[in-house]
């Protein structure tokens, strides 16, 4: 494959925050610990304090992994060595989180990991003294299934239907033998689609659950790289985290705090995409996490009829500290303190987010990592390539928006001239003399010289715009054209990454479609990706 880089800004789909970061706006200081490059990080691992128990780490993954088997059946040297390294002082994790989407999802997910492989391999490059495993944190804690039980793949949605509730990492598998079949048949018949056909069985209809499923299917994706996976939903490493449970729902720190970095956000016009709660935790049991509030005196758990005075809320907490399940504002604290972390990497809707809670680190005293955005691609073969080129355009054009486009394109490849605006600059100096003459009238009459001028003007704008309308209709079929192509780059009128699922290109490239996005992903170069095959 060809790779081509281009700003993230010139893509159109990337929020001003999110460019802002990448900018190294100085606004955005107070809201990060150090900037994403080798800078940052060298600043960092001179003073990073790590609160993780690394031992209990290292067992609760060697647990994990022998849960699923894994290390028995697969060559996985890589990855059992990166989970040794994490007992030494000087290992560090690169994380990245996700939810448990059926099949991996959209492609980013893809995208995400590969992102954190290579920039871990990119430190060891910079910081050889030290160690750098790649992590996936899996997000088995959410309850909300219905963002996760569908896939996009050759335009096809495949849904998953299952009516257990709680924790999507407590799923059983029922009722996924519909929607493998029907993977399977999108996948076609090559001997990579019959190897990825094999894989997705085996992950979902051998294990028991659905972050067992997705250990397994993440694993032998990226088994070859070192990838680490964690379930952080256990009782191990809940229990580093009992003190800021309790402190947080009883005296609700994490809501005063982002509230309070929200308004700092909102005053350099950045708009928090999350909202924190007055109580940032669920009550999570089998098939049961549901939000806990605090009433009248009483902390109840909603929609049921578990409710704790404090006192019984504490012992709780220091009794059953897996039953606490952190939302969203809480998690990257929980993540950082039971892990070696210097890096998150995460989606532009999670870097800004991310900047809502570099207080309530503080607050806890637990070190800020530096936030990377992952690496975006866009992924066409040579066809699309050949039709862009006929209509003397690019790969970089195909990004501007359709009615922008559109224009752009009649107004370069017309043999007219439909633009009034030399006209209208001759009307305005008529309008000049006009006004002039009428002042010297009557000083009153230069408003209405100026209303006439202006409903000259919009009528001039008005029949502009309907010479270019009436010159698209002489070039329907190139329009056609585009827009058909536009259809195929950005399914569903967004980044292709945000909606369909890699199987496909895993069908028709096999393990060399990561290995290519493995050599092509620069995390750190901060530029977005145009794969040509």
């Amino acid at each position: 494959m060809k790779a081509t880089y281009i700003d993230y800004s010139e893509t159109n789909s990337f929020s001003p925050a999110v460019i802002s970061y990448l900018k190294k706006d100085p606004t955005l200081k107070p809201f990060i610990s150090f900037q994403p490059s080798i800078d940052g990080f060298e600043k960092l691992l001179k003073n990073k304090k790590v609160n993780a128990d690394r031992s209990i780490l290292v067992n609760v993954l060697k647990e994990q992994y022998d849960t699923t088997s894994i290390f028995q059946s697969q060559n996985s040297k890589l990855v059992s060595d990166n989970i040794e390294l994490l007992a030494r002082d000087n290992t560090y994790t690169i994380t990245t989180g996700h939810q448990l989407n059926l099949f991996t999802g959209p492609l980013y997910f893809i995208f995400k990991i590969v992102t954190t492989i290579n920039l871990a391999k990119e430190l060891k490059l910079k910081f050889p003294d030290k160690n750098f495993v790649p992590l996936y944190w899996m997000a088995t804690e959410d309850h909300d299934f219905e963002e996760i039980n569908h896939v996009y793949i050759g335009g096809k949605k495949i849904k998953w239907d299952n009516e257990d509730k709680g924790a999507t990492g407590r799923l059983n598998m029922k009722g996924l033998q519909q929607a493998i079949k029907e993977y399977a048949g999108i996948l076609g018949l090559s001997d990579h689609a019959e190897s990825l056909s094999k894989i997705i069985n085996a992950a979902y209809l051998k294990h028991s659950n659905l972050a067992d499923a997705t250990r397994y299917l993440v694993h032998t994706l990226f088994k070859n790289y070192g990838l680490v996976i964690l379930d952080a939903d256990h009782p191990s490493l809940k229990k580093q985290f009992v003190d800021v449970i309790e402190h947080d729902i009883i005296e609700q720190n994490s809501f005063k705090n982002i509230n309070d970095s929200n308004q700092k956000l909102h005053e350099i016009g950045i708009e928090a995409p999350v909202n924190p709660r007055e109580i940032n935790f669920f009550y999570l049991l089998d098939n049961l996490r549901e939000r806990i509030v605090f009433e009248n005196g009483i902390y109840q758990v909603l929609n049921t009829e578990i409710t704790f005075t404090e006192d019984q809320l504490r012992k709780e907490i220091e009794n059953y500290p897996e039953r606490f399940s952190p939302n969203v504002v809480m998690r990257p604290l929980y993540q950082e303190i039971i892990l070696p972390n210097i890096a998150y990497v995460g989606g532009g809707a999670e870097v800004v987010y991310w900047l809502q809670l570099k207080q309530n680190f503080d607050h806890y005293q637990v070190d800020f990592p530096i936030l990377i955005l992952r690496n975006s691609a866009l992924l066409v073969d040579e066809s699309l390539e050949k039709k862009l080129k006929k209509l003397d355009l690019t790969f970089k054009d195909s990004f501007i928006k359709s009615p922008d486009l559109q224009k752009e394109w009649i107004l370069n490849h017309t043999k007219h001239d439909l633009s009034l605006t030399d006209e209208w600059q001759e009307f305005t100096s008529i309008f000049e003399k006009i006004k002039s003459q009428a002042s010297q009238i009557d000083i009153t009459l230069a408003p209405s010289t100026d209303a006439v001028k202006a409903r000259l003007h919009k009528a001039i704008s008005n029949l502009e715009k309907k010479l270019l309308k009436a010159e698209k209709r002489n070039y329907e079929d190139a329009l056609a054209q585009i827009e058909s192509l536009k259809t195929k780059l950005f399914p569903q009128g967004e980044l292709q990454e945000r909606s369909e699922n890699f199987g496909l290109l895993y069908a028709k490239h096999g393990d060399d479609f990561i290995g290519l996005l493995i050599t092509c992903f620069k995390p750190l170069d901060f530029k977005f990706t145009i794969l040509q095959e």
